[in-house]
């Protein structure tokens, strides 16, 4: 047989062994589901914690009511309570997002009308705070704060005279400078993001997304540097109240998004989406989360796996936001998980959580 008479049974074999190995991939009966199971940690506080940062699978902060920042290094065990020192005005402020790198440096968010929205950053594990922001726009209120590495990050707020107000840092939050907005989108009439978990801002990849609601569809705000955006509709229905939650980047291309009604935490349709395009175009779920999700996560590692959280449970995706299974009944607000498939959860009444997703 020469090697041309070869060829075509070569390619039969082959198509017969591709045919066989998509059915393979795509049979439920071949999927293998973990098995997750959340493991509640005591923390001693009765806070609502909607802000995460877990560093590793030992070091993790989280942030919430009443002025409340929490440490541990010792992979949640201990609590260390490592917040600003406020005034007895302050006391009340919601710290509803943090970014950290270490057991030492973090930024934490804390959400309201006028000067409640400030930014406090740390560099000796909580010892100390600077206040390094205070808003001054009476119409600003800022949900989210995301960094693209320990320099650069930002902080966005819901729409100033018609446009998401973002602000920025280069040196890792010691100071902020507004976003000119020229480059914005302009937002719909009461359009807004959420203070949820702390993932209505997302960056991955040197790329940068803004989750809104508030209209219907929700809507999803992307861009290359920060500075230039374009918008797109996401799938997830919105409205008062409603919309997209949370939006998550595992590379510039496969995108999630999570959200729903939070007055309507049971409500499981149409709260799912996801993009394999950078959020150029948002595809509905097949099969959606079990209510209204407020936070995600991807796996790092895991390629498409990611695990949503709300008020009424957890579930997990293992074919980046197609389909969504549940796992868990309790309630969480904020989810990130980091190298090596350990995940953190937090929400109310002082809860923390964390799995190994294997």
């Amino acid at each position: 047989m020469t090697r041309l008479s070869a060829i075509p049974l070569l390619l039969g074999i082959a198509a017969s062994l591709l045919s066989l190995s998509v059915g393979l991939s795509i049979s439920p009966k071949n999927i293998a589901y973990p098995k997750l199971t959340w493991k509640r940690l005591s923390t001693g506080s009765d806070a609502r914690f909607r802000g995460l940062a877990p560093v590793s699978d030992q070091i993790a902060w989280v942030s919430g009511t009443s002025g409340t920042v929490l440490r541990s290094i010792d992979g949640g065990d201990t609590w260390q309570s490592v917040g600003p020192e406020l005034s007895k005005e302050d006391s009340t402020l919601e710290f509803r997002d943090i970014e950290a790198w270490s057991a030492e440096n973090a930024v934490v968010l804390s959400i309201g009308e006028d000067n409640s929205s400030r930014i406090y950053v740390t560099k000796d594990g909580g010892e100390t705070w600077t206040q390094s922001f205070t808003n001054q726009e009476p119409t600003a209120f800022y949900d989210c704060i995301a960094f693209e590495n320990p320099k650069r990050g930002m902080a966005m707020s819901d729409p100033v005279d018609g446009k998401i107000r973002l602000v920025e840092t280069r040196d890792g939050g010691a100071s902020w400078d507004i976003v000119d907005s020229d480059g914005m989108a302009p937002a719909l009439e009461g359009e807004s993001g959420f203070a949820a978990s702390g993932t209505c801002l997302a960056t991955t990849a040197g790329r940068w997304y803004v989750a809104s609601g508030g209209v219907n569809p929700g809507r999803i705000f992307r861009s290359g540097d920060g500075h230039h955006w374009a918008v797109s509709d996401a799938s997830i229905a919105g409205g008062e109240g409603s919309g997209v939650f949370s939006v998550q980047f595992r590379d510039a291309k496969h995108g999630i998004a999570v959200g729903g009604n939070y007055s309507a935490p049971t409500g499981a349709i149409n709260n799912a989406a996801w993009s394999k395009d950078g959020g150029v175009t948002w595809v509905s779920s097949t099969s959606f989360p079990s209510g209204y999700r407020s936070g995600s996560s991807w796996v790092p590692g895991r390629c498409g796996a990611a695990l949503a959280v709300g008020p009424t449970g957890s579930d997990y995706t293992l074919d980046g936001g197609r389909n969504w299974h549940g796992f868990d009944n309790g309630s969480l607000d904020s989810v990130e998980c980091v190298k090596g498939g350990t995940c953190w959860a937090a929400g109310e009444r002082g809860v923390v959580a964390r799995l190994t997703f294997v």
